[in-house]
């Protein structure tokens, strides 16, 4: 178990590809904590399933699109050890639609949603991993950043932005030791993708080299290995994990 009491924040860790994350690096034996913004039944869901798991997974609630929250949730995590090993940045949201029919509430609450979390828990988590020159930042885009989608304006230019984000801060830390990179991640079967027309979805599976659509537990896996020590002499990458789609 390579990440046996490694001290591992995930952000919206309670649902979808963020819940197979936590399950991950909890089964794997690391201290895990989950933050989530309003689901609690979710939350207490992810606590029971991870008792059996020789890691543990703690919940915290907190909207980490604020300094405020990012602060409680890494605070939190870091408060017994003085340090975090690994920070996975997975919060975000989806609100398609035209561009030109878009809310403007849609597209502000897309870009914070998506993008302010990555500001201020890679504020803060980099705090807690300095001291030790060492520690892992993975950041979950998607390949609508890539490929583009239609409807998705908001939600590709807040993952596109990931991945710039993700290779300016890589050129930042390199030299203190810490590794910063994304998985872009294609279609998954979770809750958001669920409210995808059916047409949609076919569309994009015989599009793919593989023909099927990917589970939570594939992106964990890339996840975990770009956050282990197998992942090294990686950082700064974008790792996609989309069955052939691009």
């Amino acid at each position: 178990m390579e990440f046996l009491d490694k001290i591992v924040v995930v952000t919206g860790g309670t649902r979808g590809i963020g819940r197979a994350i936590s399950l991950a690096f909890a089964g794997e034996g690391a201290r895990v904590f989950a933050a989530y913004v309003d689901n609690d039944a979710a939350a207490i869901s992810l606590v029971g399933e991870a008792a059996a798991l020789p890691g543990t997974i703690v919940t915290i609630k907190g909207d980490v699109s604020t300094a405020e929250g990012a602060q409680t949730v890494i605070n939190a995590a870091a408060q017994e050890a003085g340090h975090i090993d690994v920070l996975v940045n997975n919060a975000g949201i989806i609100k398609d639609g035209f561009l030109a029919m878009m809310a403007d509430e849609d597209w502000d609450r897309v870009i914070r949603t998506n993008l302010y979390p990555l500001f201020h828990c890679c504020k803060w988590g980099v705090r807690k991993m300095l001291a030790r020159r060492q520690g892992s930042i993975v950041t979950i885009s998607s390949i609508s950043a890539i490929s583009g989608a239609s409807g998705q304006t908001n939600y590709a230019a807040s993952k596109g932005a990931a991945i710039s984000f993700t290779k300016s801060l890589a050129r930042e830390l390199g030299q203190m030791g810490i590794r910063v990179n994304a998985v872009v991640a294609g279609l998954i079967r979770t809750d958001m993708t669920e409210s995808l027309k059916q047409d949609i979805v076919d569309k994009i599976v015989s599009s793919s080299s593989l023909g099927r659509i990917g589970t939570p537990e594939e992106v964990a896996d890339a996840v975990l290995f770009l956050a282990s020590e197998r992942a090294s002499y990686i950082t700064g990458q974008a790792l996609i994990v989309d069955g052939g789609t691009v």
